[in-house]
């Protein structure tokens, strides 16, 4: 089955600069019964672990924690870019290979020892769910895992996102 979602999602060369192999996972949500099977197998994995809430990283992130988040009887937390959230916030910064970038949370998102599940689409390097457990810890809430769509191994991020656990539904 994961074989067969990895031929729906497409390669676009050169994206978002030269040399990056893209993937383009908005093929894989298009098609309804890939999307279906991808939120399957992922939540699949979930059921029945007393999950609270899930959070979608923005952006690709709020389609899959949102997704999760309904099959697991869950809510759903956005993470977003600084300036997007309408009540008081804390942030985290974290290092691209151009500069830094940052991410928000609400100061009231999560309650102390509530399970979390952090959902994106893709683990590359990891920077951007670093700064999303450090959102999590400072909050209190208790990281079940950090779940994706995609990964793209060579890059290593899980090393970055150690001690907590990783699962990727379709690696590369």
């Amino acid at each position: 089955m994961v074989e067969r979602l990895k031929e729906v999602i497409r390669d676009i060369p050169d994206f978002p600069k030269k040399g990056i192999l893209f993937k383009d996972i908005t093929t894989l949500l298009r098609d309804s019964a890939s999307f279906q099977r991808a939120v399957d197998l992922l939540g699949h994995r979930y059921v029945g672990k007393g999950i609270d809430v899930v959070i979608g990283v923005e952006a690709r992130g709020f389609v899959v924690g949102a997704a999760l988040a309904y099959k697991l009887g869950a809510g759903v937390i956005l993470v977003r870019k600084p300036g997007k959230l309408p009540y008081k916030t804390y942030k985290a910064s974290y290092d691209l290979e151009y500069g830094t970038d940052a991410l928000e949370i609400h100061q009231d998102a999560i309650k102390k020892g509530e399970k979390v599940l952090i959902a994106d689409d893709l683990l590359a390097t990891g920077g951007t769910v670093a700064a999303v457990i450090n959102l999590v810890e400072k909050l209190g809430g208790k990281i079940e895992e950090c779940a994706f769509m995609t990964e793209l191994e060579s890059l290593n991020g899980r090393e970055k996102l150690k001690p907590h656990m990783v699962f990727s539904l379709i690696k590369y």
